[in-house]
């Protein structure tokens, strides 16, 4: 199993061992682009792997900050309350780089950047470049891959 998510087509695609298709989602990478730099606020390109799986069995729409469940659950009051909040919610892959000095240690590091796939509000646009270089989800759909994927399955990051 593993995963490719295109920046261009902004998908993430879930194949299986044979290589078949299982899944394919919309999603929302980095409004700045592509790049490895810390500090970019772009996605990093190239091949991750899940290292970490963050929030099983929390509710949909259970609102993390550091990687940590806030108590609360996302609704238009809590918005209004903390308008300029990045969500993240319901569910964190983090991801971390493979490639040594291309997206793995030094200033290029994707997990020390705190890269995630992970889940944003319902009324977010998914399928348009729009986050602060996550890869953003609908929620019923990182519950449905958090589901289906174990630490350490593949993550490719690409262009195209």
């Amino acid at each position: 199993m593993h995963i490719r998510i295109s920046a261009a087509q902004q998908t993430l695609t879930l194949f299986g061992d044979a290589g078949q298709v299982l899944r394919s989602y919309p999603v929302s990478t980095a409004a700045r682009g592509l790049g490895e730099q810390r500090g970019s606020f772009c996605t990093p390109r190239g091949k991750h792997l899940i290292r970490a799986k963050i929030g099983a069995g929390l509710p949909s729409n259970a609102v993390f900050v550091g990687r940590r469940q806030t108590g609360e659950v996302y609704s238009p009051e809590l918005v209004a309350l903390n308008p300029q909040r990045d969500w993240i919610l319901t569910r964190i892959l983090w991801l971390s780089g493979c490639e040594p000095g291309f997206n793995r240690l030094g200033s290029v590091d994707t997990m020390q950047r705190l890269i995630y796939i992970h889940g944003c509000p319902d009324v977010e646009l998914v399928g348009v470049a729009k986050s602060h270089g996550c890869i953003r989800m609908h929620s019923s759909d990182i519950v449905e891959l958090f589901d289906l994927v174990p630490v350490y399955t593949q993550v490719d990051i690409c262009e195209n």
